[in-house]
């Protein structure tokens, strides 16, 4: 008994030692990289010392005595957060993702070389001045510099994936312009009414289309501006996985010193992407005293603020949407398939040969074709019987960099309007408010002049008929400065009226988060802070109201018996349409808003096209919004039936379903049914697909009841084939208070450090969940008085 009992004790041993040096192991993995935030550090290039202050949150405040150790600084301590994050965008705009990920990522890196961002970054960098060429040079530097002092001590997603950094330069800070205005949904859209046109005729295919003339919501009035009249999606299933999704939907909005209880301004943006860890956005404050004091939003992986304020203007931007990649079908010889028709020549395709290495170190040869438009982009849509190619507004001349390094230095409109004048790559309504009173918005957008008879096909390519004659002049784009009604806003809905002498957008959204938005800024005489942040966190859906009252007067109460349904229609009838996460009546809504779609649409379309169709958001949008609008459509008969079904019928099949599947699913207690049990956000980090890596290294955060959805203000949205996920949402909120800028606040949902061990990733979480904010502290003395760390960087 006693050698047993000493072989037991000897088994648990060793397996205790295991479990410990296995933690320890662990413990050890998780904290490589975590930067050391206390201790003076010696960095090599500094002309004199750095002072880095972290305040509670973990935003670092940089002053430097020059710029250019203030953008060394700026490489150093970002890639001390975000290193893997970087290198992730990095290889997403160079088409090298196979390398780490292996051989499915094949098809989507061909498709991210053949949008040639290199090309484009080369000629940005050349047409740059020397101030700009510097600070891209230094912050490059400073991060080299941490890619030597930290070489063996990576972050722990490089020790998974088995590799480590290469040395960072300026041209791929630069990439990163180009990639962030790939957002091709309008494109996208395209494709899917093409193959949505082979299963219906015309009438049908009219009645999902946005009627851009009829849309009389617009964020700009013709009037308002003097004007001078003269998805294909990257493979993004894939990028989407990985959390390398930027500038999708937006708000932004300002009042002015007449609207605002402060007697100042007040600036309220929020940018909309993928809830991902790491988050997209950098929190960050530069300050060279008498040359440069800004604080924001950065992109990890550039040294400039792209949202945020500095001692004179805030800003802030929403996508505009605009019509800024066009498909070309190619007209091919017949006898030589390199070659297509132009102008009634043919034309040689440019070849070029690219070699992707994948995971492993195997080499793939594999070419692409482009002609003077852009490259072939049939074969990587699976289109057999087609030759499309592309033309968008990321291969044509702009300079973002100019824009954003003069805008963290403007100090009035002028300056302001002077900076964005060469922003066209990445199309944006930017919100403008400054100290002495005056709050503006511009369109800073490259909108293409080119015929517009054909707005929802494929084009032509066989002339140069449909091809693109230059761009809208930047005094020109809709603009309003010191409007008479003392706000501006815009959220991504239609830009300006029809009276407007060129084609901006087609896809734009509905304008359900503008029209409460804009409710209430007039709901008052004057906003302050708190207003500005109940607007932020509003969960009150005027789609809901629209919806719930059209299918409500269609339902045919009497001929109802179930319990559960008729307690579901008084809940409807009492509900105020306010989206929250303890409600009830928002998991009814939703779910009868996607029954009701799926019978719509689903018998004429049939299951494949139909998930398509579902899957971009502006096509069922647009198309449900028709009908509850006019009441009618072509749409509403089921064909599969003998029956010519009306929209009382459908209405009423689509409520009983919808309360059959939910008893069915959640019981037929409706007092149950909340809608934060249902709708959960959970941040997902890019390697948390293998479980055992999340479960080990607590990759995920989550996940959280919320409220919302994708047509409130507070945006929580959905996939339609995941009801339960929340996937996409504000990116982070800010509201900028000119003149007194120690009272701006703002958050993010994750938090600045990409380290899954740093007591700053996903620290903000909470806050972000609650609606809460974490103050921006910007004077020296409250910096001073709320730091938690002192980092000196010496030379």
């Amino acid at each position: 008994m006693k050698t047993v009992k000493k072989i037991i004790i000897l088994v648990i041993s060793i397996i205790l030692i295991l479990i410990i040096g296995l933690l320890i192991t662990v413990n050890r993995l998780s904290k490589r990289g975590l930067p050391d935030y206390k201790n003076d550090l010696v960095l090599k290039g500094l002309e004199k010392p750095v002072k880095v202050y972290y305040d509670s949150v973990g935003v670092p405040h940089i002053f430097a005595s020059t710029l250019s150790d203030l953008y060394l600084a700026t490489g150093y301590v970002m890639a001390r957060e975000r290193m893997w994050q970087m290198d992730l965008l990095r290889r997403v705009t160079l088409g090298r993702l196979s390398e780490i990920f292996g051989d499915e990522y094949i098809q989507t890196d061909l498709l991210l070389r053949s949008m040639r961002y290199s090309e484009k970054s080369e000629r940005v960098l050349n047409s740059s001045g020397q101030e700009i060429s510097l600070a891209l040079q230094m912050f490059s530097e400073g991060v080299n510099k941490y890619i030597d002092e930290y070489k063996g001590n990576y972050p722990v997603e490089f020790f998974i994936l088995g590799y480590e950094p290469e040395k960072w330069t300026p041209i791929h800070s630069a990439n990163l312009i180009s990639y962030m205005a790939w957002d091709l949904k309008a494109g996208w859209s395209e494709l899917v009414l093409e193959q949505i046109a082979t299963k219906v005729d015309s009438i049908h295919l009219a009645e999902i289309l946005p009627n851009v003339p009829a849309e009389k919501i617009t964020i700009f009035k013709s009037d308002s501006n003097k004007l001078l009249a003269s998805n294909m999606i990257l493979n993004l299933i894939k990028l989407d996985k990985l959390g390398c999704d930027i500038l999708s939907g937006s708000n932004n909005w300002a009042v002015s010193a007449k609207k605002s209880s402060t007697g100042k301004p007040l600036l309220a943006n929020d940018m909309h992407l993928a809830f991902n860890v790491p988050g997209i956005w950098f929190q960050m404050h530069q300050v060279v005293e008498g040359e440069l004091n800004v604080t924001g939003l950065a992109v990890p992986g550039q040294p400039l603020i792209v949202v945020g304020h500095n001692d004179s203007i805030a800003w802030g931007m929403t996508n505009t949407y605009v019509d800024n990649l066009d498909y070309y079908e190619e007209t091919i010889n017949p006898a030589d398939t390199n070659q297509y028709l132009y102008n009634g020549e043919w034309k040689n395709f440019e070849i070029r040969n690219e070699t992707i290495v994948s995971k492993g170190g195997a080499k793939h040869e594999i070419k692409y074709r482009l002609n003077h438009r852009g490259p072939v982009v049939s074969g990587f849509k699976n289109i057999k019987d087609k030759v499309l190619t592309i033309r968008w507004v990321g291969d044509f001349e702009s300079n973002e960099f100019r824009s954003i390094y003069l805008v963290n230095r403007a100090k009035n409109w002028d300056d302001f309007k002077n900076a964005f004048s060469t922003f066209k790559t990445i199309s944006q309504n930017i919100a403008y408010a400054d100290c002495n009173g005056n709050i503006g918005l511009y369109c800073c957008a490259g909108v293409p002049v080119r015929k517009r008879d054909k707005i929802f096909a494929v084009l032509p390519g066989a002339t140069d008929e449909y091809d693109w004659q230059g761009f809208v002049p930047f005094d020109e784009l809709p603009h309003v400065y010191n409007p008479e009604c003392g706000y501006i806003l815009s959220a991504n809905n239609k830009t300006i009226d029809s009276s407007y002498p060129y084609h901006i957008g087609t896809w734009y959204a509905l304008p359900y988060r503008y029209l409460r938005i804009k409710k209430r800024l007039e709901g008052k005489e004057k906003l302050d802070m708190h207003d500005f942040e109940n607007m932020q966190n509003d969960f009150v859906s005027a789609y809901a109201e629209e919806f719930t009252q059209t299918m409500l007067k269609l339902i045919d109460r009497k001929d109802i018996q179930d319990k559960t349904m008729l307690e579901a229609i008084d809940l409807l009838k009492q509900w105020d349409y306010n989206m929250l996460a303890q409600l009830a009546a928002p998991t009814i809504f939703e779910c009868w808003s996607e029954i009701l779609t799926e019978q719509l649409y689903k018998d004429e379309l049939g299951n494949e096209i139909f998930q398509q169709f579902i899957s971009v958001y502006q096509l069922s949008s647009f198309g449900i919004n028709a009908i509850l609008k006019n009441g009618n459509s072509v749409w509403i008969d089921n064909v599969e039936t003998d029956k010519i079904e009306t929209l009382n019928d459908i209405a009423n099949e689509s409520f009983i379903k919808t309360i059959q599947l939910l008893k069915d699913k959640l019981g037929s207690d409706i007092s149950t049914w909340r809608w934060g049990n249902q709708h959960k956000l959970v941040l997902q980090h890019p390697l948390a697909k293998v479980k055992i890596l999340d479960r080990v290294f607590k990759l995920n955060r989550g996940p959280f009841s919320v409220g919302g959805s994708s047509h409130t203000v507070s945006p929580y949205k959905y996939q339609v084939a995941r009801p339960d996920l929340v996937v996409h949402g504000a990116s982070h909120r800010n509201i900028f208070c000119p003149g007194n800028w120690d009272s701006s606040i703002s958050v993010i949902p994750t938090g600045n450090s990409g380290i899954c061990a740093s007591k700053f990733y996903c620290n903000q979480t909470r806050l972000y969940i609650n609606g809460e904010y974490h103050p921006d502290y910007f004077s020296n003395f409250s910096i001073e008085k709320n730091k938690l760390y002192i980092l000196n960087l010496l030379p």
